[in-house]
C-alpha cells in the first residue's frame, strides 16, 4: 500500500498563494496518475487538479488559471500551487493516487490524510 503524504498547507489571506506538498513512498511514481482533491465541511469531496504519468494536467473551471499541478518523478513527489485563493478555496484537500493496472498487477489507489487550507482575512 503506498503512503501518500501531504504538508504545505494552512491559514492565507484572500488573494494570497500556498504549496501544497505531496510525497510518496513506493516504487513507480512515474507510471501514475496523481491528483489532488478537496472537501469542505458539509460538501462533496472534489477534484481540483489530475496530472498524468506524462505529465498533462486537468484542472476544473473553479481553479484554472489559478491553480497549478506538478510532479518530481525523482522525488516521487506531487505539488499544487495555488494563487490568488479565495474563501471558497477553504477546505482539506488530499492526495490521490488513482487506481490502475501496471504491469499486469491492480494497483486501487491511496489517498493521503489530508492538508488543511484556510482562507480567511
Amino acid at each position: 500500500q503506498v503512503k501518500l503524504v501531504e504538508s504545505g498547507g494552512g491559514l492565507v489571506q484572500p488573494g494570497g498563494s500556498l504549496r501544497l506538498s505531496c510525497s510518496a513512498s513506493g516504487s513507480d511514481f512515474s507510471s501514475f496518475v496523481m491528483g489532488w482533491y478537496r472537501q469542505a465541511p458539509g460538501k462533496q469531496r472534489e477534484l481540483v487538479a489530475r496530472i498524468s504519468s506524462g505529465g498533462t494536467a486537468n484542472y476544473p473551471d473553479s481553479v484554472k488559471g489559478r491553480f497549478t499541478i506538478s510532479r518530481d518523478n525523482a522525488k516521487n513527489t506531487v505539488y499544487l500551487q495555488m494563487n490568488d485563493l479565495k474563501p471558497e478555496d477553504a477546505a482539506v484537500y488530499y492526495c490521490n493516487q488513482e487506481a490502475t493496472w501496471l504491469r499486469g498487477a491492480y494497483y486501487s489507489g491511496s489517498w493521503g490524510q489530508g492538508t488543511q487550507v484556510t482562507v480567511s482575512s
